[in-house]
């Protein structure tokens, strides 16, 4: 399949790229909302990589609010199918990039926000491995997964006040990964709602920084 013109933000270091990060925004968002989180990968990962779509569906046909997939009456019994359907024009596109610079899979990392973040968490359902890390921040599980990505370390970030994503999804879904034996973490800031939060992004960078993905010992 050939990869969607996305348009993009991207931040590239001097020399040849050594790291990927695909970074997605939420809904009625776009590639700019990113900027902060990719700025603080370029500060900690200096051989990174960091391209930022722009969502492919428009809201209110307003070319500044994007989207991965159709929110217009969306249900629990409709999310699956829609959220499926986004899943491979974002794989054919981190495809692109991984050939494009040279990166293998296993150093390509997708971060979403809320939309985006669900998105992200599908593609690992959908190809484990493409990517070798999911940050997902404030987002979901459009379905509970049926096994557990054997190649993909999961990282959950949630804020304990979110109102639009309830943090109790994020806590409900490492309970699930964990059940299924899954590499995962979960963290949860207190003081924190729907939001891209400073505290959350720093524990990224310390979740990327100091864990060893499971994979490694498993076949030690």
């Amino acid at each position: 399949m050939n990869a969607p013109s996305f348009e993009t933000l991207e931040l590239l270091p001097a020399t040849a790229p050594r790291q990927l990060f695909v970074l997605l925004h939420g809904a009625g968002g776009s590639a700019v909302d990113m900027l902060e989180l990719a700025n603080l990968i370029g500060d900690s990962f200096a051989e990174a990589a960091v391209v930022m779509p722009e969502g492919i569906e428009p809201i209110h046909l307003e070319k500044t609010e994007r989207q991965w997939f159709p929110t217009f009456e969306l249900t629990d019994a409709n999310r699956p199918e829609r959220v499926a359907k986004a899943v491979p024009p974002l794989a054919a596109f981190i495809r692109q990039q991984q050939e494009r610079f040279g990166i293998l899979q296993s150093d390509t990392a997708l971060a979403g926000f809320s939309q985006g973040a669900t998105l992200a968490l599908a593609l690992s359902d959908h190809h484990d491995g493409l990517v070798g890390r999911v940050l997902a921040f404030s987002g979901r599980y459009a379905a509970w997964p049926e096994k557990a990505p054997s190649l993909t370390t999961i990282h959950l970030l949630h804020g304990q006040l979110d109102t639009v994503v309830p943090a109790q999804l994020a806590q409900r879904a490492y309970a699930e990964l964990m059940a299924l034996d899954a590499d995962a973490t979960c963290d949860i800031a207190s003081t924190v709602g729907h939001e891209l939060h400073p505290a959350l992004m720093d524990q990224a960078i310390h979740r990327l920084q100091t864990c060893v993905p499971l994979r490694f010992w498993r076949s030690a």
